[in-house]
């Protein structure tokens, strides 16, 4: 049988065995197994848990559960309320100076947690309240929480960009680099928009400000600098080559653990356990969805689908940019039903060589790859961030909410293209703190 009829059969296989609601792991595992099963012969499936097992054998992958560890203790913490408090006591003056906060609050969290749910959640709670009490329309006070909670996958430290290093051996330390850049790019479109969006609304909304005292800017910055100076601290030991991305990692994780024992008395035995195994939990499930994905790519490579396609696409005689163009759609197709995690694994060691190919920089893919999962996270039909914005706030409907997130899906979509225009942004920096990649 033509290799790209059985990748076609396996896409619509998997499909629908993940329609069905099965996780992803699991679904893949049993696609993976089966495919290799009826196509290969039984004798193929003996290799199974080795291939399974080498997918997980990367010492880098430790990183994961301790950005996960970091990410939970933060969430668990006030530090999201501090956060916010703290901004828009500093952004008070400053036009549109509460939604600023709130989206500015979503970024320095996003930054921590490296979580997009955890970061509407944390922001949400308090900033939506906040913002409807003084006038922000329900669509924009939710929608700019929404996509402010995509950021969490863009600015580093991000799982999402160590799980596309380890599916593409590239460097995790430039891919941390290159979303840094286009995350305050995005920041900043997001913000143009909301304050437009406001004074459009409202001319008059933009001069609405609470007062506040000197005093109180700074009272409340002790509880908020320790967790940016761990960002930094962070970020200083994997660039300045004194640790690895694990090792930045795990000492990221401890002293979270300590700051938030300091600051916020996180004494309670029962507090430390569950931060602990929801963490095992989610670490335990990103891990399973990596060793999965290993198995479908092997199966995939057995089939010679992935070379075919590969072959296949490289041999069609249209320009590069209709190409990305195509690829972009395929992303966003993909993120709009499955998790970033999973279409990263599942896609990106097919596409790369394919981009790599076309002239395109592997460390910019990224960057596009990543926003196209943003964009999944805030448009149906699962949309998470979506959904977690309308959990904490039951009395505005999902219409209103997907509604007043749509503006930022086109900002996501205009930094899409300012990137294929100045790839640079995405490029610059890494090249200028580590050197030309080899």
């Amino acid at each position: 049988m033509d290799p790209i009829i059985i990748g076609i059969i396996i896409a619509v296989v998997l499909v629908l065995v993940l329609g069905s609601g099965i996780p992803v792991a699991f679904g893949l595992g049993i696609v993976s197994v089966g495919a290799l099963f009826f196509l290969e012969g039984p004798d193929s499936i003996s290799g199974i848990a080795e291939t399974f097992y080498a997918g997980l054998a990367e010492f880098t992958l430790v990183s994961i559960p301790m950005f996960i560890v970091m990410g939970a203790v933060v969430a668990s913490s006030p530090a999201g309320k501090d956060l916010y408090t703290a901004l828009d006591r500093w952004l008070n003056k400053v036009p549109g100076g509460l939604i600023l906060s709130n989206l500015g609050a979503c970024s320095i969290f996003a930054a921590l947690s490296g979580s997009s749910p955890a970061t509407c959640a944390a922001i949400g709670k308090m900033g939506i309240p906040e913002m409807r009490q003084r006038g922000v329309p329900d669509g924009l006070a939710t929608g700019s929480i929404a996509a402010g909670g995509t950021l969490g996958i863009l600015i580093p430290p991000s799982i999402t960009m160590i799980v596309y290093g380890v599916a593409t051996e590239t460097s995790i330390g430039r891919l941390f680099l290159a979303g840094l850049i286009p995350g305050f790019l995005l920041t900043m479109l997001f913000m143009a928009w909301s304050v437009f969006s406001a004074w459009r609304r409202d001319p008059a909304f933009l001069s609405k400000a609470q007062s506040y005292s000197w005093g109180q800017r700074f009272s409340i910055l002790p509880r908020v600098l320790p967790f940016l100076a761990i960002i930094v601290g962070v970020l200083y030991v994997l660039y300045g080559g004194v640790a690895t991305p694990s090792e930045a990692a795990g000492v990221g994780a401890l002293l979270c653990f300590i700051v938030a024992v300091v600051v916020y008395r996180l004494y309670s035995f029962k507090k430390i356990w569950t931060i602990l195994s929801d963490s095992m939990k989610e670490s335990v499930m990103i891990l399973m969805i990596i060793g999965a994905s290993a198995l479908f790519s092997y199966t995939l490579s057995s089939l010679f689908v992935t070379q075919t396609v590969a072959e296949t696409i490289a041999t069609l005689e249209v320009n590069r940019w209709v190409l990305l163009a195509c690829i972009n759609i395929f992303l966003l197709v993909s993120g709009m039903f499955l998790p970033p995690v999973a279409v990263i694994l599942m896609t990106a060691p097919i596409l790369l060589p394919i981009i790599t190919a076309a002239g395109f920089d592997p460390y910019w893919f990224a960057v596009i790859l990543t926003i196209n999962m943003e964009i999944g996270l805030i448009t149906p039909p699962v949309g998470l961030n979506l959904y977690v914005i309308n959990g904490i706030v039951p009395d505005i409907s999902l219409t209103t909410v997907l509604k007043g997130a749509f503006p930022f899906v086109i900002c996501m979509v205009l930094a899409i293209v300012i990137l294929c225009f100045v790839p640079e942004l995405a490029t610059w920096l890494p090249t200028a703190v580590m050197g030309t990649a080899q």
